[in-house]
């Protein structure tokens, strides 16, 4: 017999290796977690904009549409 506990399977986002990580962090870390993955995530960018262009700007824009139709129905909804 063990005292060990065990350790439900992580599901969704959690799985995942690096956003995993990421996802899990901002959810239980401590507050600055956040701001550090929007600077990962603008710093992604930028590299990809001095990679690619203009096209990795205009894809970055499009993926993230769903997310602004998302903030503004929070908004409207008060």
């Amino acid at each position: 017999m063990t005292t060990a506990t065990v350790i439900p399977p992580r599901r969704g986002l959690y799985a995942f290796p690096i956003l995993g990580w990421i996802a899990h962090d901002v959810a239980h870390g401590p507050e600055d977690t956040v701001w550090y993955a929007l600077t990962i995530f603008l710093t992604l960018v930028v590299l990809a904009v001095m990679q690619w262009g203009i096209v990795a700007l205009a894809m970055t824009a499009l993926a993230l549409v769903p997310v602004m139709l998302g903030i503004l129905i929070l908004i409207t909804r008060g």
